[in-house]
């Protein structure tokens, strides 16, 4: 069985890289064919992850365009992945998470009559006015195989009349790769390097396009940074976009004077975990950090109005503090004064996800 695995930006990279390894363990079973759409194409959103996660280089790197808006982006993507699939003729193709390239090459599959596995399926945030709840809306529409890692993500599909024999809880395949580099992490030197002390600090992201796009927003979230670095170390590593949007907006330079707020580049895979599993609080807008701190045990505030991931609210360590400056500083500081209840860890987020998806794909694939 040809199995053609999709990675486009940051977040899926850690997502495919335990799906490929278990698969490149059955070499007698599956080939496994490995296409980065280039839709994050910089080194340190996705060359240094193909690194660290011992993933090899990518068997196609489609080298996406990004200097022309959505739309040719799309078009780039759909016919340059339609050469991949004619030379490749795959069994299936398996995209991961919600970013565009995971809709857009599921859309070229099914082009081709190519079954699709959709892996984190059935997450939903109610909010259409998220891109990304319109790439999971449709790329769950499009699967075959419908992976998930909550009993809320098969409620969520089932309601959407998916048969339940398309749909398979493996669990969390991002907590295999967490587990799996934990040690890894633990002994680098992120923390150090950033002049900060361990569980003294906060760490802070800030990517999506609500919070970015809209000024009174984005100025908000920035004072609420400021008043919060008034007493408390934090770091601050900076996507290149956000990085342009505050500029944009005369904001970075705001930040940049508050004298205990650090902003440093992206950072790679382990020293991003180090920097998780070492700091008192994460103040993010990140789905995957979410998850990731569920299982670490570090508190999370996230800067949104809803959640696709409600699983780590109710069982883990994550809790909405929507955009409003004012709540955003007095739940942090309550957070870094009193702590937060212990959380648990979800069930099958165990970092034996990939293992248990690679056995659905040795049963066969039926299509929907």
């Amino acid at each position: 069985m040809k199995i053609v695995l999709v990675a486009g930006a940051r977040p899926n990279f850690p997502k495919i890289a335990p799906i490929a390894a278990q698969l490149r363990r059955h070499p007698d079973t599956f080939e496994t064919v490995v296409v980065h759409t280039g839709q994050h194409y910089d080194y340190q959103l996705s060359g240094i992850f193909f690194e660290e996660l011992e993933l090899g280089p990518p068997d196609h790197f489609l080298n996406a365009r990004s200097d022309a808006g959505k739309a040719a982006q799309m078009a780039d993507i759909l016919g340059k992945f339609d050469g991949v699939l004619t030379r490749e003729h795959p069994d299936l193709v398996v995209v991961v998470g919600d970013v565009d390239s995971s809709v857009y090459c599921s859309l070229g599959a099914r082009i081709h009559g190519i079954p699709v596995a959709h892996v984190e399926a059935g997450l939903r945030s109610r909010d259409r006015t998220m891109p990304e709840e319109i790439n999971r809306v449709a790329t769950d529409a499009i699967a075959d195989l419908l992976f998930t890692y909550s009993a809320d993500a098969d409620d969520n599909l089932a309601a959407e009349n998916v048969p339940a024999r398309c749909i398979h809880r493996v669990g969390n395949v991002m907590i295999d790769t967490l587990l799996h580099f934990r040690d890894k992490a633990r002994a680098a030197d992120a923390i150090r390097r950033h002049g900060l002390r361990e569980k003294a600090y906060v760490l802070v992201t800030i990517h999506r396009r609500s919070n970015l796009e809209n000024r009174d927003v984005l100025a908000g979230l920035v004072a609420a940074l400021v008043r919060i670095a008034a007493d408390t170390d934090m770091l601050f590593p900076l996507h290149p976009h956000t990085r342009k949007r505050l500029q944009q907006e005369g904001l970075l330079q705001r930040l940049a004077e508050a004298p205990r707020l650090r902003i440093v580049d992206p950072v790679g895979y382990v020293d991003m975990l180090c920097l998780m599993a070492g700091a008192q609080l994460a103040l993010v807008d990140s789905g995957g950090i979410q998850e990731e701190t569920t299982v670490l045990g570090v508190p999370c505030l996230t800067m949104r109005e809803n959640t696709e991931r409600p699983v780590t609210i109710t069982e883990g360590t994550n809790q909405l503090v929507g955009i409003d400056p004012d709540h955003i500083v007095a739940e942090a500081q309550r957070v870094l004064r009193d702590g937060i209840p212990a959380g648990r860890i979800p069930d099958l987020w165990d970092g034996h996800s990939a293992e248990r998806l690679v056995a659905v794909l040795r049963g066969g694939i039926s299509l929907r």
